[in-house]
């Protein structure tokens, strides 16, 4: 064991040159680091959320979301928030918000109202700990492989939003999209909201491209700006109206998007050779 120190020493500090010489090293570095900060907040706070409720219940999101929010410390993020009392209601709603990075959890648990849930693919059910603690909080694991499934999972999710008095949050992309623009809406959370009759409530999240891009290896301090959009009611709506209901609330929100994320970010990052602003 002995003989193994010089060398565990020699690789350390070869690892710590390379992170202050190299961007790509301190952003794989970085990513890293969330990466096991994940794990092992999920491991303790699957612990204390077992403790304290005894299994799995919207009531933990709160639990989860204090531990979550504790990384933006770590990585110097700033949140600016304007609207968040929109979010503040006693009732069921759909939340759909912007999806870029693996960073949007840390957004999303910013401002995470009181009995809110998420949809998520089903693999991430057994990334260990991770998964432990999404199932204890309640989050709905979707099978999209399996359109049938995913429907019947969306119809049950409705039921329950009703019944329990539970908000809902989706990404409505439907995948990660760092191209400075939204990509094309999923139809699935305005047929929940519709078929629940419940309003939906957009958030828009600034693009994270002055302080994080996987592209050029960009990963740095920032500030976030989030905005709370208007609720959009449902009431009285069919199927039949899906398409305009999505239309009006892609539209206002890539409005948004690109509003709050045309300037530039507190960190002062240079912009990235290829890299384009939103337009």
């Amino acid at each position: 064991m002995e003989q193994l120190w010089p060398w565990l020493t020699a690789a350390l500090l070869l690892l710590l040159l390379l992170v202050q010489l190299s961007r790509a090293a301190r952003f794989y570095a970085k990513v890293g680091l969330y990466c096991l900060l994940c794990m092992f907040m999920s491991a303790v706070a699957s612990v204390v959320c077992l403790l304290r409720h005894g299994g799995r219940t919207v009531d933990n999101m709160s639990i989860i979301s204090w531990f979550v929010r504790s990384f933006k410390y770590v990585y110097g993020l700033h949140f600016e928030v304007k609207g968040r009392r929109k979010l503040e209601v006693n009732s069921p709603c759909v939340i759909i918000s912007n999806h870029q990075s693996i960073l949007d959890m840390m957004g999303l648990m910013e401002i995470l109202p009181k009995r809110c849930v998420q949809i998520a693919k089903r693999e991430l059910m057994f990334l260990g700990p991770v998964g432990l603690i999404m199932y204890l909080g309640g989050v709905f694991f979707i099978n999209r492989q399996r359109s049938r499934t995913a429907m019947s999972v969306m119809a049950d999710v409705g039921k329950h939003m009703v019944r329990d008095n539970v908000k809902v949050w989706i990404y409505p992309e439907g995948t990660r999209n760092d191209n400075g623009d939204l990509l094309p809406f999923k139809k699935g959370a305005f047929y929940l909201a519709i078929q629940a009759q419940v309003p939906i409530i957009p958030v828009v999240y600034s693009s994270f491209s002055s302080f994080y891009n996987v592209k050029t290896k960009l990963f740095t301090s920032g500030t976030i700006k989030v905005e709370v959009l208007d609720a959009v009611p449902t009431t009285g709506l069919t199927n039949d109206d899906v398409t305009e209901l999505m239309d009006t609330c892609q539209k206002a929100m890539r409005s948004t998007f690109l509003e709050i994320s045309r300037t530039p970010q507190e960190n002062g990052a240079p912009e990235e050779p290829g890299y384009q602003p939103a337009q």
